[in-house]
């Protein structure tokens, strides 16, 4: 009989399952739930950057999910394996002494601080500025060192230390605190005590400085500095860490009854979701895998010989194992990048959509109706019209730090920003002078990691953006000049969290045997354009020149 494994990947604004024959990686069925909270804003505040998610979304989420791919796949529970789950990250919550959320307390439950604070939560700059300056200045090991030397305002001391100086109910009633992945995971096996859940090496290395040099995490007296809770708090936290093809249980029986599956699955060690992607994307050496979604994360892998010990600088994290065990994980990304394009669509969607809604000559229905359209069609019309348009050396250009830049060397501080503008500038002349500023952002990753020795010879396409938008992807190859591999799946984190779930269940041996069995391959290419490729030269120079320019004026301020 064939083996099937389950693969869950809990993105930004909902969460996929699939089932997956673990013998060819054939995927059986497939369920996603979009979150209801989420989608209404609530517990967010986008004008400080506060995203917070309430983790009933989540769990009812994979409750549906879950249910929805075992009775659609028909398959019997017996043959399904393993199930890996992959989240968002950096993304932390509160817990109580029993591994409960604080949301599901009475106290906390309309607080903001008592959800799950998404990866894109930027309220805590100040407290990420703190600990860059701590690092470089306390006289000890520099805890950063491993993180490409800039810790990030979107990653889990940052957002602990800002959310416990803000709100001291917190402070007081939060024995611990765990990432989003290992909290799920922990759901699954029944295991939710803070002390003995199994984390994960993908969260801890990249997102709490976790590195083997040090024993685990940073250390109580660098820790106590910033704020004698966290000293405190190191003790309630972890020192072990997994990687995502070890089990971390089985499932528990109330799960076990909730979905249909059976006690005997195992549940692997949770992971990230760019990092299961580059394995549902059949990551190689010397291969940059791009997960684009609403952000981008770049993943590479390298041997301990090809790294030989050197550190890269201005990425998030080179981690042993994180992605490939055998490997170094080395980590990348923007902060933004379909969230760009989202925003400009939204700039111009809201006004619209107001004007429809207070109309007196429509009636209900066309006024739906048309409501309908523009949220289907604006951004395939942008699009359309932005690739109509000819490639000049005086084209607009803009940056895409509206959610910031993630890397190289992270800075949250700093804002989108667009030049050369005319009279004669039409909103999909905006719309391409954006989808190349994240092309571009795309491109000054690729001369980090090459200006660090680290070799790049394939670049591979995944997520929403490299399926959807052949534009994009055209222009992202025109911009890198080189071409650009998408994978076939629509679904590779879940994939990638599938291919994990079948080693951590014994299906196969090691990671690549899976990789090599369960890979869907690749349906396009994208080869650069040669009359395109100089002036997509001379375009990107005044990128980095804005770039410098708006940063300059930023550190100002």
């Amino acid at each position: 009989m064939d083996n099937y494994v389950i693969g869950v990947d809990f993105g930004t604004d909902s969460v996929r399952a699939v089932m997956v024959n673990a013998r060819d990686g054939k995927t059986l069925s497939i369920a996603v739930y979009h979150y209801p909270r989420w989608k209404k804003g609530e517990f967010c505040n986008p004008s400080i950057n506060q995203y917070r998610q309430h983790p009933k979304d989540h769990i009812e989420g994979l409750t549906h999910c879950l249910k929805t791919v075992v009775r659609e796949s028909g398959i019997p529970k017996e043959q399904i394996k393993g199930i890996c789950v992959d989240t968002t990250g950096s993304s932390p919550l509160p817990v109580d002494e029993s591994g409960e959320s604080l949301a599901f307390s009475q106290a906390h439950a309309e607080d903001p601080d008592a959800m799950m604070i998404l990866w894109k939560d930027h309220t805590s700059i100040k407290e990420a500025d703190e600990i860059n300056q701590l690092a470089r200045s306390w006289g000890g090991e520099d805890f950063t060192k491993y993180e490409g030397g800039i810790y990030s305002s979107e990653w889990f001391w940052a957002k602990i230390l800002h959310t416990i100086r803000s709100n001291s109910s917190i402070k007081e009633n939060a024995y611990s605190w765990v990432e989003h992945c290992d909290y799920i995971t922990a759901l699954l096996t029944g295991e939710k005590h803070p002390l003995k859940m199994k984390r994960s090496r993908c969260a801890a290395g990249h997102k709490a400085m976790w590195h083997e040099k040090w024993a685990g995490l940073p250390d109580k007296a660098f820790l106590e500095k910033l704020d004698p809770y966290l000293a405190d708090l190191k003790d309630k936290l972890y020192t072990a860490t997994y990687t995502s093809d070890q089990p971390a249980g089985t499932l528990c029986e109330e799960w076990a009854n909730l979905t249909g599956l059976n006690e005997n699955t195992v549940v692997a060690v949770g992971t990230f979701d760019a990092h299961a992607g580059a394995v549902g994307g059949e990551i190689t050496e010397k291969s940059l895998v791009k997960v684009m979604g609403t952000s981008t994360c770049d993943i590479m892998v390298a041997s301990y010989d090809a790294l030989d010990n050197n550190l890269v600088k201005g990425i998030c994290g080179q981690v042993d194992g994180s992605v490939l065990p055998g490997t170094i994980g080395l980590e990348a990304g923007q902060s933004g990048f379909g969230d760009v394009l989202a925003w400009f669509k939204n700039l111009i969607q809201g006004a619209v959509e107001g004007l429809i809604e207070q109309s007196h000559t429509i009636d209900q229905g066309v006024r739906k109706t048309l409501l309908q359209e523009l949220e289907v069609s604006l951004l395939a019309s942008l699009s359309a019209k932005a690739e109509l348009l000819p490639v000049t050396e005086k084209d607009p250009i803009a940056l895409d730090w509206i959610n910031g830049r993630r890397t190289p060397d992270a800075n949250q501080q700093l804002k989108g920003a667009v030049m050369g503008m005319s009279m004669g500038t039409d909103a999909g002349a905006v719309f391409k002078s954006l989808v190349e500023s994240i092309c571009f952002g795309s491109k000054r990753i690729v001369e980090r990691f090459s200006e660090e020795g680290v070799t790049i010879d394939t670049v591979i396409g995944l997520g929403g953006v490299a399926k959807k938008s052949s534009f994009v992807m055209q222009t992202m190859a025109d911009v890198l000049n080189m071409p650009i591999k998408v994978a076939s799946s629509d679904q590779a984190p879940a994939l990638g969290a599938a291919m994990y779930a079948a080693v951590s269940s014994g299906i196969y041996p090691d990671l690549q045997s899976a990789i090599s069995a369960m890979g869907n391959g690749f349906d396009k290419v994208y080869q650069p354009r040669e009359s395109l490729v100089p002036v997509y030269q001379k375009l990107y120079k005044k990128y980095l020149d804005f770039g410098e320019f708006v940063e300059s004026q930023t550190q100002e301020v």
